[in-house]
């Protein structure tokens, strides 16, 4: 987490993710890459392609530069090492190419929850990002003062594929010394037997060296009910999941659980890329 890339619109959700960012760099002496997108017009856009900057483009990049400066200046970003992009893009292909581009470790973004993503996150770009990074994406939904993680839930089906994602799980667990609680939903539809269930868990977890860790089996009506009622039973800080990208969800989450558990939750949301 030694570079982290906020993509911001200005607005009060992307600030409160400005702020989780900034916590975090100064705990790991990261950095941030402040990133603000300019979705033009057509035209607009073609005029920038063979080279030519129109009147009207070059105020809206001036005026998001003035605001990123401004931003910048922030109290909440004293001591870090901050750097700002502007990007004549599409918000998910920008974020994606400039993640990319400077091998960034986490992406933070912000949400208004249950309404459904809104400002510069709208609709599928909010779906993309959390489908496709390759990087861990941070969903944060509310003000955040003093963003910690002492409780860490990760619910999953456990299969072999989940290792891959489930190693950054407890990578991240780690760096805040946070206790990881992973837990099997059981649902009518899908219900394994109590001593399977832990069974299978235990031989999954048996590979990796987590500080402290707790397993769970929960029942439920369905994986997204059961995964926000257990977060709320533990009292839990953050809510991890994988996703499977353009595949669509791994088989524990599938159709569109993940963006159900990003808009409904109230806790914020970390996914990893199987």
């Amino acid at each position: 987490m030694k570079k982290i890339l906020v993509p911001t619109d200005f607005s009060e959700h992307a600030y409160y993710a400005l702020k989780v960012a900034a916590g975090i760099a100064k705990k790991n002496n990261g950095e941030i890459i402040l990133l603000h997108m300019l979705e033009l017009p057509h035209e607009a856009g073609d005029a920038v392609g063979i080279g030519h900057e129109l009147p009207e483009i070059m105020l809206f990049k001036n005026a998001a530069i003035n605001k990123l400066e401004d931003l910048m200046d922030d109290e909440v970003l004293d001591g870090i090492n901050v750097s700002e992009v502007v990007q004549f893009e599409l918000a998910f292909d920008g974020i994606m190419n400039i993640s990319k581009k400077n091998n960034v470790d986490l992406i933070i973004m912000g949400s208004h929850g249950a309404n459904g993503f809104k400002e510069m996150f709208v609709g599928s770009n909010a779906e993309k990002v959390v489908r496709n990074s390759e990087i861990p994406v941070l969903i944060i939904k509310k003000d955040q003062p003093n963003f910690n993680v002492n409780k860490f839930v990760f619910a999953s089906d456990f299969s072999d594929e989940i290792k891959k994602p489930f190693a950054k799980v407890v990578e991240f667990a780690n760096k805040f010394d946070a206790e990881l609680h992973v837990v099997m939903i059981n649902t009518p539809s899908s219900f394994k037997p109590t001593h399977l269930s832990q069974e299978i868990m235990d031989k999954f977890v048996g590979g990796f060296n987590v500080n402290k860790l707790h397993t769970h089996i929960y029942n439920d009506v369905n994986i997204e009910s059961g995964v926000l009622n257990f977060a709320n039973k533990v009292n839990a800080d953050l809510i991890g999941m994988s996703t499977h990208g353009r595949k669509g969800l791994a088989h524990f989450f599938n159709g569109s659980i993940s963006e159900d558990l990003v808009n409904h939750s109230v806790r914020p949301v970390i996914t990893f890329k199987i």
